[in-house]
This record gives structure tokens, sequence and C-alpha cells, in this order.
């Protein structure tokens, strides 16, 4: 049984235009120790779908149904109490921008300290040695000193460390990362990158790693979800993907990658764009949502949608036209 499994989850949201879909029918399961991939264009619904898991989306708004069972645990019908024992402790996030997600008036160590002293009952002198050893853990340098000292005090790097710490403080079982490496220079990248492979080692932690860096995805990733318009449209080990991407919306991220970059008339490299935006999420049509963007699109893909889109990796060829692939 997998750590996680997540069965045809649909995610919508009240607004005054109705229903916003952002999350369509998604189905995946997260191995122990493994370090999955969520990937995809910005609006794709990677977020939604991630932070459905620990139930932190706004409950008054969200309509939510399908399935999320941690560990056989079914967590869409548990009582908000027992979520809030879960979260931190079995299930914890790293949230995308440390410097908004860190408190600026409580030192780095006391907001540390606090997840401890929560979830597993330490003592104030037991949680700040704690502390100080998770800031070690996560490549912190001087961390005696660093642990009173407060955010703003911290470059970038070392905040998405100190998110990083508050996340495994607990040892979870699965730590769900949303667009850790976002505005860290590439130094800085592969530093926040190890650790989380150093986490993955020591303590088995499973990795929900949401991105639009397929560079990273390639560094790190195991196995790779694609999402588009709320939809997985392709699931694969990170080697099959990169080697051969079967869905056409694949095909064009691993197209615009800088290594793909084609010459141009007038001899300068040029990455190639997949043209076109992302549809709105107020829409919900029958056809392929790519169709519009895709270069092998055929008459029938506006007719009715492809099996792909309504039974995942099982009729991935299915939405592959003849020459679509390289």
């Amino acid at each position: 049984m997998s750590l996680l499994e997540i069965t045809d989850l649909t995610v919508g949201f009240d607004t005054e235009d109705g229903t916003v879909h952002a999350v369509k029918g998604v189905s995946f399961g997260v191995e122990r120790g493994e370090i999955l991939a969520l990937c995809g264009e910005s609006g794709c619904g990677k977020s939604v779908t991630a932070m459905a898991v620990p139930r932190l989306l706004p409950s008054a708004t969200t309509r939510l149904s399908g399935s999320i069972k941690l560990d056989g645990r079914e967590l869409t019908v548990l009582p908000e109490a027992e979520m809030r024992r879960i979260r931190g402790k079995e299930v914890a996030v790293v949230f995308q921008e440390p410097m908004t997600s860190l408190n600026p008036s409580f030192t780095v160590g006391y907001q540390i300290t606090e997840v401890l002293r929560r979830h597993e009952r330490l003592s104030a002198r037991a949680a700040r040695a704690r502390a100080v050893e998770l800031l070690e853990l996560v490549g912190i340098p001087a961390p005696h000193r660093r642990v009173g000292e407060y955010p703003h005090q911290l470059s970038g790097g070392m905040c998405q460390r100190v998110m990083i710490a508050i996340a495994v403080a607990c040892s979870p079982q699965l730590l769900i990362a949303d667009e850790p490496t976002t505005a860290l220079d590439v130094t800085i990248q592969a530093g926040v990158l190890d650790v989380f492979r150093d986490l993955r080692d020591r303590l088995g932690t499973a990795i929900i790693l949401i991105t639009h860096d397929l560079g990273v995805v390639a560094d790190i990733a195991d196995r790779a979800v694609v999402m588009y318009a709320g939809r997985a449209v392709e699931q694969a080990p990170v080697e099959e993907l990169f080697a051969r991407p079967r869905h056409p919306y694949s095909l064009g991220l691993m197209r615009a990658l800088p290594a793909a970059a084609v010459v141009g008339p007038d001899g300068r490299r040029r990455l190639t764009e997949i043209p076109g935006m992302v549809p709105s999420p107020l829409s919900d049509p029958q056809e392929c949502a790519f169709h519009p963007r895709c270069p092998s699109a055929q008459a029938d893909c506006t007719a009715s949608r492809p099996p792909l889109e309504r039974h995942g990796d099982a009729h991935l060829a299915a939405c592959f036209h003849p020459g679509g692939h390289p």
C-alpha cells in the first residue's frame, strides 16, 4: 500500500462567477521514501492538489470530492481536531515564500520549538536543543547563534532552510514542498535540494515537490506527474518522462528547455515556446483542454475529451497523434 493515495480528487472554489474547478479528477500515489514532482505551468492545479492533502484550503468556499488516504486513513472525513494533530506531525509543508511564512516577530528558534512543544511535548530546554540540531541538519552554519536570530537577519536561502527545519522537526511521513527553490540563486538552490535528498535518506520521508522547473525535476525527483488545466495528463518515472514524453503537453515542456533551444535564421539559439495560455479554470471543456495550443491537434480533438483525460495513464497513447513526436 502506498503511503499516500489520491483517487479522483476534484477541488472547486465558490466565486461570484460560479464554481472554479482548479483540480479535476486527479489520481496518483506516493510511495514511502519517494520524491514525486508535480510539474506544469502556473495555474495548472499543482499547489491546490498538494494543499488538499493536509486540508489547508479554505473550508467555507472549497468544494472537495474524491479520496485522500494517508497510510490507509481517509483524510477527507477526519474531524478538524484530528487534522491539527496530523499537520506538522505526519504531514508537513514547506511554503513557497519563507519571508512571508515565517513570523517576523519571533526568533527562528522559537518558531521551531513551537512545533516541537506542541506535537512532541518537549520541555523548553529540550526543544531548544533540538532546534539547534535541526538547524545544523539543514545546513545552517553557527546554529547555536542563528537559533536566537529573527527572519530578517537571515538570507532568503537560510529562511528557506529554517522552513524546512520546522517542517521536518517531528520527522513527518510526508513532506510537501511548494516551489522551494523559487527566487533562489543556483548555488542556494542546489543546497536546498541536497537537504531534501539528505532528509529522504536519513528519515525515509516521502516528498511531494511542486515545481515548474524541469531542471529541478530531473535533478531530484524519482517520478513526476505532469498537470495541465487541473488534470494529471501524464505520470511516469523521471528518466522515462525525459527520454520519451508521451503527451503533447509534456513534449512541449521538454522542447521549452534551454538544452532544446533551436538555431533561428539569424543564427541565434531560441527557446521553443508553447503558444497561448492555460485555459481559465472557469471553463470545463468537453474536448481536450490542450488542443488549442497543441501542434499535433486534429479535428477529432474538439469532438470529445480524449481517453487520456478521462482515465489517466492507461490511455496515454490515445492523445498522441501521428507526427507529434520528434
